[in-house]
């Protein structure tokens, strides 16, 4: 047998051990591959960006009417943080909403800020129970008014401002979406770090004091402490393919002045999941709170009546982005 047979055949062969090596590397690099990192980041975000869009036109129409077109801009923003027996939860909510009228003036349908931050911790890793540490803080972005009447604010930036903090028990399942809060002991601050505001004693705030001819005495306090009880609960389920409720509630009482008044925060929403990006909303909203007077246009003068349930409801549908 000549050399050129062997030659080739050991040719052959190596290219065949070089291809098999090259496979082998390839299948090993390739389990590498799937092996997955644990996670050690142990946050999750979600933020959730929307514009809610209403509009009616009137051209030449018998029955009369105005035409009109409302906005609304949102935004929820959301930081949770889950390891062995502590949880930490971070939320922004951002509302901003405008109506236009013909032949009227612009016009604040909804203004709202708010930033909530609770801590928990277990001692049992299979317990769903918490001591917790809870921080609120709600105000708005612009001056409130008693329409029609645009030349006297009601409310302003940081006036009011609510500030809870305290510390409690919270039962937490996150299977099913579902908080709820007992603290005996929350201080409640609220702020009204508008002077003229606070002289006339809104919000709860101790009012300015005048003698008989009307002179100043005392400003009027900016600030008011508070010290009871709150109980809160939320809870989020999707009831129904693509539509999913959400509620929001919250019971407060002072233990210093009138323990038994309660303040109520209830807000009650159901989505309806158009598509990706096309959502629809209806919602209500009640508050009680003993401290904020309401008040009434008499003969072009605005004066106080005293507290009332506050009601706003709402529907709407648009664009919603998350990211």
């Amino acid at each position: 047998m000549s050399l050129y047979p062997k030659f080739r055949i050991l040719l052959f062969l190596l290219v065949c051990s070089v291809s098999s090596a090259q496979e082998i590397l390839i299948s090993l690099k390739d389990k590498d591959s799937l092996v997955v990192k644990k996670d050690t980041t142990y946050w999750e975000h979600k933020n959730v960006a929307g514009l809610d869009f209403s509009q009616i036109a009137f051209v030449n129409w018998n029955a009369g009417g105005n035409s009109s077109v409302s906005g609304l801009l949102k935004g929820n923003f959301t930081r949770k943080y889950r390891k062995k027996n502590v949880i930490w939860d971070n939320e922004m909510i951002i509302r901003y909403g405008i109506n236009k009228q013909e032949d009227r003036e612009l016009r604040k349908t909804e203004d709202a800020f708010s930033v909530s931050s609770n801590f928990g911790y277990k001692k049992h890793p299979k317990s769903n129970w918490y001591t917790s540490a809870r921080f609120n803080f709600n105000t708005q972005f612009t001056n409130g008014y008693a329409y029609p009447n645009i030349d006297i604010p009601i409310s302003k930036p940081f006036a009011p401002a609510y500030l809870f903090l305290g510390v409690g028990s919270e039962y937490n399942r996150k299977d099913l979406n579902l908080n709820v809060y007992f603290s005996p002991l929350t201080n409640k601050t609220t702020l009204v770090l508008d002077q003229t505001l606070a002289d006339k004693g809104s919000f709860g705030v101790q009012r300015a004091i005048f003698d008989e001819e009307g002179n100043l005495l005392r400003r009027g306090k900016k600030v008011r402490n508070e010290f009871g009880m709150l109980i809160t609960n939320y809870w989020k389920k999707e009831f129904y393919k693509n539509m999913v409720l959400e509620n929001r509630f919250s019971l407060y009482s002072d233990y210093i002045n009138n323990f038994g008044n309660i303040d109520v925060d209830w807000q009650v929403q159901i989505e309806m999941i158009v598509n990706k990006y096309v959502r629809a909303n209806i919602g209500i909203h009640t508050i009680y709170d003993d401290d904020i007077k309401a008040k009434e246009e008499v003969n072009g003068e605005q004066i106080t009546v005293g507290p009332k349930v506050q009601l706003k409801q709402m529907l709407g549908i648009g664009i919603t982005y998350l990211f």
